[in-house]
């Protein structure tokens, strides 16, 4: 508690110093109910961990619940721009619901910072100087997954993804580094939660690995699923299918299996350690990889707010580009498109005592860029 009490007074003394000229309106648009809930509500815990940790009053954030429904995230945006007059938007979780967002919010000529949603579309051609992701690229993770495989000798995975952005910016990333054959490759529904057809079409493919990205309440029920299949077979995944939230309700069925992150709990700096313990101490429960995505986003806000006038867009714009916060990442520096440069690590699933969790055994990807940055031409 004593070193991120230290850190949230190293923040203060630097905000201080640069006096926050104008208050900063912050609408906050994510996933509060619904199957995906547990993903928004860490977006935002995480958020509002950094900016209480600040003690900077010059900031006000309004939160509304998208429903993971695109039509709703719409709405709402729509209100925060132009009834509450917000400067900066951020919260999303689900890349269809930021494709229908972020360009029309960043064309009227406000700040959008992604703490999760990473679609394609707009990290090459879409791209816009007002966009910043300060989580990945959809691809990255799903790449350092297919990076992994490969290294394990893997040679006939069978792969799986919901059918919508982040799904198939899923798969795309992981056959681009994984070099093996392809046992199958499926499409799910989002929000599916009966997988005994692919189940079905697994056992009967000759795989020798399986790949899926599933997040949130689909992971819980295809894991549990895979489990009581009796199908034997490796499983590697992204994250956001182990992640903290999840592994409490698979359970043992989770145990081994290696994911990929560009966070974890057992990152070893100053930094991540004070956000674990304070993060833990706030709300009763250890961080996931959606609360540190949070928190760093609201870090880099509060780093451009200490710099930056928010109604000079070119000198916020560059305050934000220059990404001068301490991450619980580490090193974190922001490409030719805003989005990050970063390490990408293998995890495992482990069990503390009562709690399932995961730790570092390696690392998958290294400075590691998306793929679209050249198609963007800012």
């Amino acid at each position: 508690m004593l070193k991120s009490l230290a850190a949230a007074a190293s923040l203060v003394a630097i905000l201080s110093a640069n006096a926050v000229a104008e208050p900063v309106k912050v609408g906050m648009i994510t996933t509060l109910s619904g199957g995906g809930a547990g993903l928004g509500i860490d977006v935002r815990d995480g958020f509002m961990l950094a900016v209480k940790q600040s003690g900077i009053k010059e900031i006000e954030v309004i939160i509304e619940d998208d429903q993971r429904k695109p039509d709703v995230a719409v709405q709402l945006a729509d209100k925060m721009v132009q009834a509450e007059k917000v400067d900066v938007l951020t919260g999303i979780i689900w890349s269809n619901l930021a494709m229908a967002v972020i360009p029309s919010v960043t064309a009227q000529g406000k700040f959008y910072l992604s703490p999760n949603a990473g679609p394609s579309q707009l990290a090459g051609k879409g791209c816009h100087p007002d966009y910043f992701n300060v989580a990945w690229q959809n691809d990255n993770l799903h790449e350092a997954a297919g990076a992994y495989a490969k290294e394990a000798g893997f040679e006939k995975s069978f792969i799986l993804a919901p059918n919508y952005p982040a799904g198939q910016d899923a798969l795309t990333g992981y056959k681009r580094f994984y070099d093996g054959e392809l046992a199958g490759e499926i499409y799910t529904k989002l929000g599916q939660t009966d997988y005994a057809a692919e189940l079905a079409q697994i056992r009967a493919s000759g795989a020798d690995s399986v790949f899926f990205f599933l997040p949130g309440g689909m992971g819980i029920s295809f894991l549990k699923q895979y489990a009581d299949s009796g199908i034997d077979l490796p499983v590697v995944g992204p994250a956001f299918s182990f992640d903290q939230g999840i592994l409490q309700a698979v359970g043992d069925a989770a145990l081994g299996v290696k994911n990929t992150s560009q966070w974890s709990k057992d990152i070893d700096n100053e930094t991540n350690k004070a956000f674990v313990e304070s993060f833990q101490a706030e709300y009763g429960r250890l961080p996931s990889l959606y609360a540190s995505q949070g928190f760093d986003t609201a870090n880099l806000l509060l780093s451009a707010m200490a710099k930056a006038d928010v109604n000079d867009a070119d000198a916020f714009r560059a305050a934000l580009e220059e990404a001068d916060f301490k991450s619980t990442r580490g090193n974190f520096r922001f490409g030719p498109n805003h989005h990050p440069i970063q390490d990408i690590y293998v995890r495992e699933v482990i069990k503390e005592g009562d709690v399932y969790t995961n730790k570092i055994i390696g690392t998958a990807l290294t400075d590691h860029a998306d793929a679209y940055a050249a198609e963007c031409e800012m």
